[in-house]
Formats: structure tokens, sequence, C-alpha cells
């Protein structure tokens, strides 16, 4: 196929908060460490080309050395990236960003637990990402059995401010889930889950039973988590590979996006041939020998 034809809309859509989005996002995590910032810019802009419209970001996506002088500083995070090279918005444009863990006020590094320690972050989202409302919030939680109450609800209450449209969740239990959703209308749940990683699975039944998007990451490194995806591959993931002309990481990608209508995928790269193929996945259509072979891993 041309790469003009390839379109993120081949993975359909979902409505996210109240905005219908292509399944087919895009991650922005990557882009801290592509030692060329002017190729994480052109990536960013040809995502949006491809028909991405929801592109997933955080207040701790960092760089620490700086990566692009815009004449007013060294640009040091993703959200300032995206900025830089989306600018001004398209309004079809959704940007979901988390907080939890990043710059406290006192310009220590820790993991935000106050209102004021939140807010802060919340600021710097929208000073960074230059918007006067957040689309999307998630709170990034660390510790599965601790109450995010209060947490939710300083966010809830920026969010009522006009601050946030919408809140989510990341790396959270399912008692979590239900404790934020007696606060606030939870539009989103990111946690972990891929081909050999499934430790969510009741997360995203239950998230489709709400009518929750599920945001799955890892989807592509699965068990090799931040490290990524190891070279050697399942065989049956390459046996469907082969079968239909692409590669085991879009096998991977696309199986997650055939664990429901609700799932949307945020793969992430620095690379235009990586992005690519990624959007690609989104158009396939495994059969019942496909899905037979791949829940056997």
């Amino acid at each position: 196929m041309a790469d003009g034809e390839i379109s993120a809309g081949w993975a359909g859509t979902w409505v996210l908060g109240d905005r219908r989005v292509n399944r087919m996002g895009f991650g922005s995590m990557r882009l801290t460490v592509e030692p060329d910032p002017e190729v994480a810019v052109r990536v960013l802009r040809r995502a949006v080309e491809l028909g991405v419209d929801h592109i997933d970001t955080a207040a701790f996506y960092f760089s620490p050395g700086g990566i692009l002088d815009v004449g007013d500083g060294p640009v040091r995070y993703a959200t300032e990236l995206i900025r830089r090279a989306l600018t001004p918005y398209p309004e079809s444009l959704f940007i979901a960003t988390k907080v939890g863990p990043g710059l406290l006020p006192d310009g220590q590094w820790g993991e935000a637990v106050t209102a004021a320690q939140l807010r802060h972050q919340v600021e710097e989202n929208l000073r960074r990402l230059g918007v006067e409302r957040l689309d999307l919030v998630n709170l990034r939680v660390f510790r599965s059995r601790d109450s995010i109450g209060e947490r939710f609800a300083a966010l809830a209450a920026m969010r009522d401010e006009g601050l946030i449209r919408h809140l989510g969740l990341s790396a959270v239990s399912l008692a979590q889930l239900d404790e934020a959703s007696t606060i606030a209308p939870v539009a989103c749940v990111q946690n972990s889950f891929a081909l050999d990683l499934r430790n969510n699975a009741e997360m995203l039944r239950v998230c489709r039973e709400r009518g929750i998007a599920f945001v799955p990451f890892f989807a592509i490194a699965g068990q090799g988590r931040e490290k990524g995806a190891s070279e050697a591959q399942h065989a049956a993931a390459e046996a469907v590979a082969a079968r239909h002309g692409m590669t085991a990481h879009q096998v991977r990608l696309a199986w997650t996006l055939h664990q429901g209508p609700h799932v949307l995928a945020i793969p992430g790269t620095g690379d235009e041939s990586h992005l690519l193929a990624n959007v690609a996945a989104g158009g396939v259509r495994f059969d019942e020998r496909d899905i037979s072979e791949l829940g056997n891993i």
C-alpha cells in the first residue's frame, strides 16, 4: 500500500469523554529521547496528517538535557514539543495528559498527592501546551491499594473550574476505579495490557461494561515493558504476521484493538517509518484462526 493511503481511521472510532476520536492514537513519551528534536516535530505533524486525533502525553515526559531551542530557552517536555509542532491546534485534536509524578511546586521531583501539588502540575500542563483547558487529565497512580479519593476530588474541582474537560486514571486497580467513579465520571483507564501481558483483562472487561475507554500501555512492548519488545517474538505472532504480510509488532498492536471497540491504542515512536507501520496496524482484521492462535500465547 502507498503511504498516502494509510489512515488512523482504519481502526474505527470511540467517544472519549465527549469527543469521537480515532482508536489509533499516538503516545508522546518516546519523543523526549529523540536526539533530533526536529525529527520529533515532523513525526508529530505526520501523525496528525495520517488522521491521528488523540495524542497522549504527561507532565513527567521529560528530557533532562533540553532538546529544542525555540528562542525562549530549551524545551524539555513532550508537552512543549506538541505545542511547537501542532499549534495552532486542529479543532479535532484531543490531547490527554497525566499528572502524579513530576516537578512539585518547590522544584523537586516527586509524586503530587496534595491539591496544591496537583494544581501546580495541571497549570504547568496548561502553560506548556499553550491551552486554556486540558481535554483530559489522567491521575497516574503508583500504589494499587492506596485511596485516591482526595487526589481525584482535587482534579474534579479543577474540572468544575473549567481547567479540565474530562478525567481519567492510569495504573489503577478496580477498587480505585470504583472509588474515583463515586466522585466524578471516569472517561478512560490507562493500564498495562498486551498479547503477553494480560494482567488487566478484568479491568478491560469492566471498562467495556461501563462504557469507559481502555487505553493500554506496553501494547507493543508487552512483558518487556520500558525496555521494549524483545526481538524474539512468539511463533504464533510471527505466523499470523506472515499471513498478513506485516511484522509481529504490528500483530501485537492490532491484537489489542481487537479486544473491544472501547480499546484505544497510543503507540509511541520517534521514527516516521515506525509511525506508518503502527497506524497501518489499525487496518488489520483477524479471522478465527488468527484469534485462536494468538489466544494460545
